[in-house]
């Protein structure tokens, strides 16, 4: 969700609504909108798209007699130049007028029967799938798209109600200018947020419990790790306690014993830690999901296990190697030699 949206659109919704849900906007108030400095124009008129949100239940791919509300978005026949970064990338763009609805790529490996050519269900009417969409994995990829003068109907909606207004503006500087000029505006009781603000708001949350639950697992399995590290280490020292007073006699000092067991931890860790990299990889695009709250909708998404991450785990690998590896490393080090060579 933080990486939906783009910097140079902007979101209008009803004046203290938390969520496109709770929003509302007039054809009226769409007028002013299209006609407001800052708003980018393309050969169809102004880039605004006008949209309508709901929620419908679907089967889930991996168990077809469970449902999942999936959030279907009715929208301007424009919105592929308002969302310039959504592609489609199999089938074709929905035609207005029709009961025709694209879909988000994850939405294609989540749900049942979802397919170029397929026919579903929605709210009593038959849809066919014409085409496919990659949104770049943000949210707009759980996400159905539709004809929202068809969309509004189906849902007993008045044809000159909206829930948001999506604009694309001339350039990302151009949002100040537009916001003021809304909100200096009497017939407009809305609110205007840059899209990625939005998603950044509608995330936070969510994001917040999952970073507290991966740093609480972390530090769980970083405590594992240390203590595996520290229980491989002293038993290398007891198994080596000759070899290592025979390498003091030599002349060896502590500092050396100390860097070659640290060294060893490290070697160990690592190999650890790559093994560890292979393990996960398998599950690079793997699809799941979870539920938007804002929302009460079902958001599929994939793991991208990405070559950032695996080498902030190989680094978090040698370092639990070097905490567990020290303190036999010091032993070692601090070991009496005339003890340990009586014992040859």
């Amino acid at each position: 969700m933080v990486a939906s949206g783009s910097a140079s659109n902007a979101l209008i919704r009803r004046a203290g609504a938390t969520s496109e849900m709770e929003s509302s906007v007039s054809l009226e108030q769409l007028k002013v909108i299209e006609d407001t400095v800052g708003v980018a124009r393309g050969a169809s008129g102004p880039l605004v798209s006008p949209e309508v949100v709901v929620i419908a239940p679907f089967g889930l791919k991996n168990d077809p007699l469970v449902d999942a509300n999936v959030q279907v978005r009715g929208v301007s026949p424009k919105v592929l130049d308002v969302r310039n970064n959504v592609k489609i990338v199999s089938g074709r763009m929905f035609a207005p007028g029709l009961n025709e609805m694209v879909i988000g790529r994850n939405v294609s490996e989540a749900y049942s029967g979802f397919s170029v050519g397929a026919t579903k269900i929605l709210h009593g009417e038959h849809w066919t799938v014409v085409g496919i969409f990659d949104a770049g994995g943000s949210a707009f990829d759980s996400e159905i798209w539709c004809d929202e003068t068809i969309l509004n109907p189906i849902y007993q909606r008045p044809a000159t109600a909206y829930q948001v207004a999506t604009v694309h503006l001339n350039s990302p500087n151009d949002f100040q200018r537009f916001k003021d000029a809304l909100s200096a505006d009497p017939r407009m009781t809305v609110q205007v947020d840059r899209e990625i603000d939005y998603y950044a708001k509608q995330s936070r949350a969510f994001t917040t419990l999952v970073e507290y639950l991966g740093g609480a697992v972390a530090v769980i399995m970083g405590i594992g790790a240390i203590f595996g590290a520290l229980n491989t280490m002293y038993s290398a020292v007891a198994e080596r306690s000759r070899e290592i007073a025979t390498m003091r006699a030599l002349g060896f000092g502590a500092m050396a014993v100390v860097v070659s067991f640290v060294f060893e931890a490290i070697c160990i860790a690592f190999m650890g830690g790559l093994i560890g990299c292979v393990a996960v990889l398998p599950l690079n695009g793997f699809t799941t999901g979870t539920m938007n709250w804002q929302t009460f909708s079902h958001m599929a998404f994939a793991f991208q296990v990405t070559p950032a991450l695996l080498a902030v785990g190989l680094i978090f690998a040698v370092l639990m190697g070097i905490l567990g590896g020290v303190p036999p490393a010091v032993r070692a080090a601090r070991s009496t030699i005339a003890v340990a060579l009586r014992e040859l």
